[in-house]
């Protein structure tokens, strides 16, 4: 009845209240999905309030730009270090090749860096941005590894402090702020896990602000979580607990938000490699509950495995992708070269 009630809001809320198990959280979200039962009960009134506010109210405006840092990114950088690889990469890992165990975590994360310098065609000297740096993770890579200097970007205050002290003696500042205040010019620009927090009235702004920081002959990586459907706003249980102001945008959204601007040269799934990804997390976070209980407390953590489970059924189950766009001002002359595979 509750769930009949309330929708997704309702089965995520009995959950954190110990209402009802699963043997298997991610199994049971793999099957759910998949059957598209999400979609056979009727949406309350919940959902329907987050897509009319997301169309007509902006809630990704830029002065809730620093929302989602203070909700969700600065609530513990000890549960991050316990959770995250070794280098605190918050997005998904790249298993191609690696055997999709959790203790390969820091491998599948170093691969995924790896993978966004060779795409950008990474050389020593080149001035990168990051928008959405998390603890400057690709930005310590790309300097240790590939000689880049970088900028990254975030609206969190403990990103910054941690990020900053973890890329101490590198060429890497990290800033507090939000992109809409960019004035400076980079050789490439990335984007890693962020475009999920712009909101599809700032998508044209944000393609046109990404567009005036890069150089004529620079490249632009975009990697996102994506869904199959254009819709308005997000669930209402993951805007309420986990991301609030968040949507993941649709291939037709993207598209339309950069037609005019940019060449698009590639276009990467690999979506079904943050189901390990999730999984590690999962394992990380529970083997390290003991050390944390005492901080964040019991129905915290049924929240956070909600969540985590969650996503990772909805990347099993197809529902949810998993993009690494790769776009030019002006079209790569002779024609950009796909990569996909690493040595």
């Amino acid at each position: 009845g509750r769930v009949l009630r309330q929708g997704s809001l309702g089965l995520g809320e009995s959950y954190m209240d110990g209402w009802w198990n699963a043997e298997r959280l991610d199994e049971f979200f793999t099957k759910v999905l998949a059957a598209e039962l999400d979609r056979k009960v009727i949406s309350p009134l919940s959902v329907i309030f987050n897509a009319i506010t997301s169309k007509i109210l902006n809630p990704q405006r830029k002065s809730k730009a620093f929302e989602i840092g203070e909700r969700h990114y600065d609530i513990g950088n000890d549960l991050y270090e316990a959770m995250l690889d070794k280098r605190l990469t918050y997005t998904c890992g790249y298993w191609q090749n690696i055997n999709m165990r959790s203790d390969n975590l820091d491998r599948a994360q170093e691969a995924k860096l790896d993978l966004v310098c060779k795409k950008l065609g990474l050389k020593k000297g080149d001035r990168i941005l990051d928008i959405g740096c998390g603890w400057g993770s690709f930005a310590k890579f790309a300097a240790e590894r590939y000689g880049a200097t970088v900028l990254g970007i975030t609206v969190s205050k403990e990103q910054v402090e941690l990020g900053n002290k973890l890329c101490q003696g590198l060429p890497v500042e990290i800033r507090l702020m939000d992109y809409r205040d960019l004035g400076e010019e980079f050789n490439h620009i990335v984007s890693l896990g962020m475009f999920e927090h712009v909101g599809c009235k700032n998508y044209r702004e944000y393609m046109e602000i990404v567009h005036r920081s890069l150089k004529d002959d620079g490249l632009f990586l975009l990697h996102t979580n994506g869904r199959n459907t254009t819709g308005l706003g997000t669930d209402p249980w993951i805007a309420k607990y986990i991301f609030p102001n968040s949507m993941l945008p649709s291939i037709a959204q993207i598209g339309k938000s950069v037609e005019g601007l940019f060449v698009m040269e590639d276009w990467h799934n690999f979506s079904f490699h943050y189901y390990p990804t999730l999984m590690a997390w999962f394992s990380r976070f529970d083997a390290a509950w003991p050390a944390l209980k005492e901080k964040y407390g019991e129905r915290f953590y049924r929240m956070w495995k909600y969540y985590l489970m969650a996503s990772a059924g909805s990347f099993k189950s197809r529902k949810n992708q998993l993009w690494q766009i790769v776009l030019s001002k002006n079209g790569v002359s002779g024609g950009y070269k796909s990569i996909r595979l690493l040595n």
